[in-house]
């Protein structure tokens, strides 16, 4: 078993063994495991191997890494720590990080991360934590540090591995959105939600140019981040307010377009999958969007060989949305 959805007994018995897991499920199903080498953030979805997309609040989904961590060291670091995450962990692994949605970390992380001393010396990868919709505004998303038996709110909890000798592993991300031929989009200033924007060098209202363009805000913004191509996803527009609300921060200077629609989900997944053509055995570790998983209607299907946890956010260096990210181990 590498990845896979268990009961809280099983869960109990893997930790009692010794095993080193990443772990996901409800809040009231990790209070009740013991102390180990795990850490774990909370949500209610996941893509499973056997049944595919699926809620479960009374599942746990489970990642063992036991096979590569030669090494673990869990910290958990608040908003004015995390800066220091590429730098702890030592040089042969790479560091999971689960950070609360909607915390103070979450925020400053998103923002901030691209500017944090050694940023991408080391491979970074992990997801947001969330709560099942229905409970959004109700319950606080939560990460927990195993080792301690912490519940924790308001921090990161990050787990450094050291990989075994001829190991390495690669950080990848399946993005199956692309810009549009759309109008050139740019930002006065940081942050996870703006008023203005600037449509070809002309300011004008967001919310308005976005009703007189119905642009369609299930598909998100996308810009090129020095070849990678990285999405900003609306969670709301206010015509009361006239603010525009981000899953993710837009950055000021940095070029952006509407995506391109996509017609058919499943398909544009699976092409991109046969794309990069990897093995079931080579992915240790995924997780995909809450967005994509709503929006494409993932309840039920498979997206082999990904499997994991939906996300309110991936991490794969920084924050990301509509992704999936996935980590892959390999001989050096």
């Amino acid at each position: 078993m590498q990845q896979d959805i268990l009961t809280s007994a099983e869960v109990t018995q893997r930790i009692s063994q010794g095993q080193t897991l990443l772990l996901a499920g409800e809040e009231n199903l990790l209070a009740q495991l013991p102390k180990g080498k795990w850490i774990a953030g909370t949500i209610p979805y996941f893509i499973t191997p056997k049944q595919g997309g699926m809620v479960s609040q009374d599942m746990i989904f489970v990642t063992d890494i036991s096979a590569m961590a030669a090494g673990v060291e869990i910290q958990s670091y608040d908003e004015n720590q995390l800066g220091q995450v590429y730098c702890d962990g030592g040089d042969s692994g790479f560091s999971f990080v689960i950070i609360p949605a909607l915390s103070s970390v979450h925020s400053t992380f998103a923002i901030n991360a691209p500017n944090y001393k050694d940023f991408g010396a080391r491979p970074l990868i992990g997801w947001i934590s969330g709560v099942h919709l229905d409970n959004l505004g109700k319950v606080t998303p939560k990460v927990f540090n195993g080792q301690t038996g912490e519940v924790i709110e308001q921090a990161a909890i990050v787990m450094h591995v050291t990989l075994p000798p001829g190991k390495a592993i690669d950080v990848g991300i399946v993005n199956i959105f692309e810009q549009s031929d759309g109008d050139t989009l740019t930002f006065p200033e940081d942050g996870f939600s703006c008023t203005d924007v600037n449509v070809n060098g002309v300011k004008e209202n967001f919310v308005a140019y976005i009703e007189r363009n119905k642009l369609d805000t299930k598909l998100p913004l996308v810009a090129d981040y020095y070849g990678a191509l990285v999405n900003v996803s609306f969670q709301d527009i206010s015509q009361a307010t006239g603010v525009v609300k981000f899953y993710a921060p837009v950055f000021s200077g940095v070029r952006y377009k509407h995506a391109k629609a996509v017609d058919d989900y499943a398909s544009a997944f699976t092409a991109q999958l046969q794309e990069i053509g990897l093995s079931e055995e080579s992915v240790v570790f995924s997780c995909n969007c809450i967005l994509n998983y709503l929006y494409s209607g993932l309840e039920g299907k498979q997206t082999s060989p990904f499997v994991g946890p939906i996300t309110f956010g991936e991490i794969a260096y920084q924050l990301l949305n509509q992704t999936l990210v996935y980590l892959q181990m390999h001989d050096a």
